[in-house]
């Protein structure tokens, strides 16, 4: 498969759950040359921001200019994460692709994260959507079922609830749900599971695995998501993030590393994997203090990689 129609999407979310992570501010001018070498390296989707209120984010609190100027890159799919109706009216009038709605299986996580329960925020879901569509009919609306492989606030999080929620949602109006492993307690075969199930119940609406690398299994558990059939994958830079309302929740599945997992298997993303490490450079320039991950970096690409890798160019 060519480089022009990948096998997999990477949707990076450095810049919106990785930021959101740490305390430190990156400047507005590194964000914008990160996102370009994000893009320089055939990333076609990034989540660059959220839209809530500075005093409870101030690294977000810039997130119309970082919007405005992504959306300078033909072919990219500009996504931001929105909690309420006034956060998608910001990133609607931003001129977002793509909105993303945190939804928590866990009712614990749901009041720590957003302040509401599981059912308000299903409600707050039809909401968004209805705004959408009155709004721009061209923006796509993205639940994300949260803490759905377990939550460190609530413990066991039933699979029973997460399917559930997930038929909400999509009965609330999403054009997909994706399930995100938040707290890093998922194994593989538990994956495989809780898509299945969620396929079964939803068909094509299934979304985007987000898994974090907690525990060591975020490669694992995406390449169990790839089997069952999810082609659109969360990662983040440097393995940047993490959410800051479950405790223990590290980062993120490393961008570098999944690109590296996929291609030397013959899985086309579209992405120069060099071009990507050389991204690392803008983040951590705008963030010179905070520690950055990837196995890929750390042992270099083998030896012939760009003569040989992927016999699906």
């Amino acid at each position: 498969m060519g480089k022009d129609f990948p096998a997999v999407v990477i949707s990076e979310v450095g810049p919106r759950d990785g930021l959101q992570a740490v305390s430190a501010i990156m400047p507005t001018a590194a964000k914008l040359r990160w996102i370009d070498a994000l893009v320089a390296s055939g990333i076609r989707e990034i989540e660059v921001a959220s839209f809530v209120p500075a005093r409870i984010l101030p690294q977000m609190a810039d997130a119309h200019v970082v919007v405005r100027h992504a959306l300078t890159h033909p072919g990219v799919t500009v996504m931001a994460l929105v909690p309420n109706s006034r956060g998608a009216t910001a990133a609607l009038e931003a001129g977002v692709h793509k909105i993303t709605i945190p939804v928590s299986a866990s009712a614990a996580h749901s009041m720590a994260n957003v302040r509401k329960t599981r059912e308000e925020m299903v409600e707050e879901v039809r909401s968004i959507v209805q705004l959408c569509r009155d709004f721009h009919l061209g923006v796509k609306v993205e639940a994300g079922i949260s803490t759905a492989f377990g939550c460190t606030l609530q413990g066991n999080v039933p699979e029973s609830d997460v399917v559930s929620l997930a038929e909400q949602v999509v009965a609330a109006g999403v054009d997909e749900c994706g399930l995100s492993d938040t707290t890093g307690m998922a194994n593989p075969a538990q994956v495989r599971r809780l898509f299945n199930l969620v396929r079964t119940s939803i068909g094509d609406k299934t979304g985007a695995a987000h898994m974090h690398n907690t525990r060591g299994l975020g490669l694992a558990n995406c390449l169990a998501a790839y089997d069952v059939g999810v082609r659109t994958f969360d990662s983040s830079l440097g393995g940047l993030g993490g959410c800051p309302y479950a405790p223990g929740a590290s980062g993120n599945v490393v961008t570098e590393d999944l690109v590296f997992m996929f291609e030397s298997m013959g899985i086309s993303t579209g992405i120069d994997i060099a071009v990507l490490i050389e991204a690392r450079k803008a983040l951590q320039d705008g963030l010179p203090n905070e520690p950055l991950y990837g196995m890929t970096l750390e042992a270099g690409l083998p030896k012939g990689w760009l003569s040989n890798r992927g016999q699906h160019d």
